[in-house]
């Protein structure tokens, strides 16, 4: 007789299966996928409405955030009804089993990460940024040249890059740059189109398809024909543009590419997003690696140039193999991972103002406690109880004499009150949690 009848929806029923399959269960059980996109959405008493019968099992149970009263559902079925975890990757823990992702990790989508000007750096310099990149997690160096002239001795700096293990690419039109870079075995040209398309019979790299300057998908087609009737090996930029500016229709140019040449390598830049929008890069790299995922993107391009994309190598690195993830596993890309979450925290529980006076009852010494929730920072010790925002105000509040103490309180008030701001979970002596900002724990 099956244990348990696990209840779900339409978008969680694979990812589910899946799970259940990876645990090797000392029991057998059956799955009931509802005619529901989202479980978490679930009521009680609708889905005792939707159970026709218990398929033999000895118990059923709902996603943890499933509402209402479980008593609708053992009723109707006659056997217990329990709730699961609210997150289905700690259904492992929840029947003693260690949380695996198996696969997790693996990724798609390569990284080009652009060193913008490195047309006039010196190759100390450039060999700085391209090792950052590297340790960002970027796949191939790309050479930014200046948008109207060339990029004297960029062979010499595509040799010495590939020299240190580095694939490179190049982005110019400049014909002679073309042609230095190709003879030092670049292994990518940005970019040919109408306006170049006469030097692809020479070249021997890879190179990158776009449409010509301000055309779309018709002149893209066209000269997608052109490369492949020459025998070169291609990449397709369909182009992103920015948001206000044709975004959504770039979106559209993408799916449409990918319709038309499903085999075909297609490349998209970010940095028209990430460099161009008054915003953290963090969850725009993310929603779009997302895109990337569905699309099957092979490459992004990204730039690290204004102080809000900074890091943005790093973001997709992660965000590549959390989509990927969740794409392959028809999961979303929710409790899986969470580093991504940076600026705010993934969820925490804090204590009531209640619960704060009652653990105060218990103080018998005037060492000063400081805790907060989300609207307030609290500081008590056996004579004093204070709630406030401002840590200037709350420090002015306390009996404090000595340096090193009126310091440590300090501190820890600003870091507190900084976490009131940002709905950071705080806990005293500890430092505030920024994703993967984090420094790493020692030892690892």
């Amino acid at each position: 007789m099956p244990e348990y009848l696990f209840v779900t929806g339409r978008l969680a029923a694979a990812a589910l299966r899946s799970t259940l399959d990876r645990l090797e269960l000392d029991f057998d059980y059956e799955v009931a996928v509802l005619d529901i996109s989202v479980a978490a959405l679930m009521r009680a008493e609708w889905v005792a409405r939707r159970l026709s019968d218990a398929r033999g099992c000895r118990q059923v149970m709902v996603p943890g955030l499933c509402r209402g009263d479980l008593a609708a559902i053992e009723r109707k079925l006659g056997i217990p009804a329990v709730r699961g975890p609210k997150d289905q990757k700690d259904l492992p823990p929840f029947f003693g089993k260690e949380r695996v992702l198996e696969g997790y990790g693996e990724y798609h989508t390569k990284i080009l990460a652009e060193i913008v000007e490195a047309y006039q750096m010196p190759w100390e310099a450039i060999l700085d940024v391209a090792e950052y990149y590297r340790q960002s997690g970027a796949d191939i160096i790309d050479l930014g040249c200046p948008p109207m002239e060339g990029f004297p001795g960029v062979g010499d700096v595509v040799t010495g890059l590939k020299e240190r293990g580095f694939a490179v690419s190049v982005d110019t039109f400049d014909p002679e740059t073309i042609r230095e870079a190709d003879a030092a075995g670049v292994d990518l040209l940005l970019s040919v189109n109408s306006e170049n398309m006469d030097m692809v019979p020479e070249l021997r790299c890879k190179v990158v398809v776009i449409p010509d300057f301000g055309e779309g998908l018709d002149s893209l087609e066209g000269n997608i024909a052109r490369v492949e009737s020459l025998g070169a090996s291609y990449v397709v930029d369909p182009i992103l543009d920015p948001l206000s500016f044709g975004f959504t229709e770039s979106l559209l140019r993408y799916h449409e590419t990918r319709r038309r040449h499903p085999e075909a390598e297609i490349l998209m830049g970010l940095g028209n997003l990430t460099e161009l929008t008054d915003a953290d890069s963090t969850g725009i790299n993310a929603v779009m690696a997302g895109v990337m995922a569905e699309l099957e993107i092979d490459y992004v391009l990204t730039t690290e140039v204004i102080s809000w994309a900074r890091g943005s190598v790093r973001e997709l690195d992660l965000a590549r193999r959390l989509m990927h993830y969740a794409n392959k596993n028809r999961m979303l890309p929710k409790s899986i991972e969470d580093s991504l979450i940076a600026l705010k925290d993934p969820p925490f529980e804090t204590y009531s103002e209640e619960e704060l006076r009652e653990i105060q009852r218990l103080v018998r010494d005037t060492h000063y406690r400081i805790f907060a929730d989300r609207e307030w920072v609290y500081v008590f010790n056996r004579d004093t109880f204070l709630r406030g925002v401002d840590p200037y105000d709350l420090f002015s509040s306390l009996d404090v004499t000595d340096p090193g103490h009126a310091f440590y309180l300090g501190r820890e008030l600003e870091r507190a009150a900084l976490a009131v701001l940002l709905r950071k979970k705080y806990t005293q002596e500890s430092e505030l949690r920024w994703g993967y900002l984090s420094p790493e724990p020692a030892g690892r």
